[in-house]
């Protein structure tokens, strides 16, 4: 967690902030009136909602550690395991995940946590680092540490925890080098790269809706069937052995 802050207090972690933190509110332009959870180290992305969203929580994973957030103020960041989320049902409207997928030894538990507290017309959206960029292999930066996806395998994580996915976005096309250069053409790179070379980006994002299946009605039939299988039913009689027969022909 210390390590996240470091980063993100840095020349190249806040051009990485800028950068996704753009994507995220094309995304997501207003949340007023609703509720928001950051799950993994969000709160670099969350700062821009703390007066606009009705409420806002950063929930940071048990093997990464906490950290007080915001600096100023009440604390809205909690230390939690990503597997067991302490919140009710259905009672958030908005999922950011950063810093989380990747890291987590327990994603499939936490993709099941998120459906969970997630309401009914709810969003998620996942931000992992890109198997194919170039951030993705350096491991000075987080995005270079845990296991990086692409979008079709993201996609699929979601589709098999019942999340279906509605749009996808790339950010982060500079290298991950903090000189001069890099800096200055960051925002000509960025849009080059959301362009034309969409497949380098740093980071890849999918917004996924909840999936809700509703159970069939029983028709009538189906009653009726189910009914019959607990109606009481006459045992066929027995059927004479061959020597019972034949012991019978003789009396």
């Amino acid at each position: 967690m210390v390590d996240l802050r470091d980063f993100y207090g840095g020349q190249l972690g806040l051009l990485a902030r800028r950068m996704i933190r753009t994507r995220i509110r094309g995304l997501w332009p207003d949340l007023r009136g609703r509720s928001l959870l950051g799950l993994g180290y969000t709160p670099p992305y969350l700062a821009p909602f703390l007066g606009e969203a009705e409420r806002v929580l950063a929930l940071m994973p048990a093997q990464q550690g906490v950290l007080h957030w915001p600096v100023e103020g009440p604390g809205l960041a909690a230390l939690v395991h990503d597997d067991a989320l302490p919140l009710e049902d259905a009672s958030v409207d908005r999922i950011l995940m950063v810093h989380a997928l990747e890291l987590s030894e327990h994603r499939r538990d936490m993709l099941a946590e998120a459906w969970r507290v997630l309401a009914g017309n709810g969003r998620l959206l996942a931000v992992v680092p890109n198997r194919r960029g170039l951030w993705a292999r350096f491991d000075h930066t987080p995005f270079g540490h845990g296991q990086p996806f692409t979008a079709s395998q993201l996609s699929r994580l979601l589709r098999e925890h019942d999340f279906a996915p509605v749009r996808t976005a790339r950010a982060l096309f500079p290298p991950p080098y903090a000189s001069g250069l890099v800096l200055r053409s960051a925002p000509a790179a960025e849009q080059i790269g959301a362009r034309w070379f969409t497949t380098f980006s740093g980071v890849v994002m999918i917004e996924a809706q909840k999936q809700l299946y509703a159970k069939p009605k029983p028709t009538r039939h189906r009653v009726l069937a189910r009914a019959k299988a607990f109606l009481p039913r006459p045992s066929p009689a027995p059927v004479p052995s061959p020597l019972e027969i034949h012991k019978g022909r003789r009396t």
